[in-house]
């Protein structure tokens, strides 16, 4: 049985000139990914309308959530959030001074399980 571990936190790039997205496993109806920020934000009225439903947790740094009806969230460490799809957000801000690390979690709608609900807090 071939078992890779992998730490998260580890081998972080010390110049980031762009925002990273790493693959980390893809299935049927699902992707996970590592994204690395560094004083990265969307660009200006650019808003995020994915098509599937988007799990993100902030492992490190700190990051800020705009959407479009005027809500903003900001986030620490240890923090997660269910973006249901057709939410628009925006990322508005990442700490500037370290490495944001996030990790998401996109699945098709379809795929949810009948557990599964909208109404995460």
């Amino acid at each position: 049985m071939n078992i890779e571990k992998r730490n998260l936190l580890a081998n972080l790039p010390g110049e980031l000139p762009q925002e990273l997205f790493e693959p980390l496993l893809q299935r049927r109806g699902l992707q996970l990914e590592r994204i690395l920020s560094r004083g990265h934000s969307s660009e200006a009225g650019h808003w995020y309308d994915q098509q599937r439903d988007e799990w993100v947790m902030l492992l490190s740094g700190g990051a800020t959530l705009e959407f479009d009806d005027g809500d903003a969230t900001t986030l620490v460490p240890g923090d997660a959030l269910l973006l249901p799809a057709r939410c628009r957000h925006r990322v508005a801000w990442t700490d500037p001074d370290c490495v944001s690390v996030w990790l998401a979690l996109h699945v098709d709608p379809d795929e949810r399980g009948e557990g599964d609900s909208d109404d995460e807090e």
